[in-house]
């Protein structure tokens, strides 16, 4: 029997259930169907969701928009896990219903952070000298 090597990353069948999962908890979110006074205050984007590889626990990345009051979305989102686990597992239909877990997406910042390094003076001289240096 041949194994899979860890670097070929998850399987087309598990990045497809992460992304019903993060559809499913997008529409939830939206719709307002999570009793929560958080929650209903501040619009919260479901940026990724990473499933293990047998789909029993999901990581659920979350970013409110505008990027305000984080901490407190990210409480009311675990205080309200099982009623999104329920709604999730009632919506997906799979063999055992993905425990969730949820986690501030800080791509957008490490973004920006980058995006502002590039911008730097320094930098963007050191990037003009280095374009002459392999023109010739």
């Amino acid at each position: 029997m041949r194994h899979k090597e860890q670097s070929e990353g998850p399987s087309v069948r598990v990045l497809r259930v992460g992304e019903q999962v993060r559809h499913v908890l997008s529409e939830i979110l939206a719709r307002g169907d999570v009793h929560d006074d958080v929650l209903a205050t501040h619009p919260v984007s479901v940026t990724e969701v990473r499933m293990s590889p047998d789909l029993r626990h999901a990581t659920v990345f979350v970013k409110p928009l505008l990027g305000k009051d984080e901490e407190a979305v990210l409480k009311a989102m675990r205080t309200n896990t099982a009623y999104l686990q329920r709604e999730v597992a009632h919506r997906i239909r799979m063999k055992y219903a993905a425990k969730l877990k949820f986690l501030a997406d800080d791509s957008f910042d490490e973004a920006s952070h980058i995006d502002r390094l590039l911008r730097d003076p320094k930098v963007a001289r050191d990037l003009e000298g280095g374009d002459e240096g392999d023109q010739g």
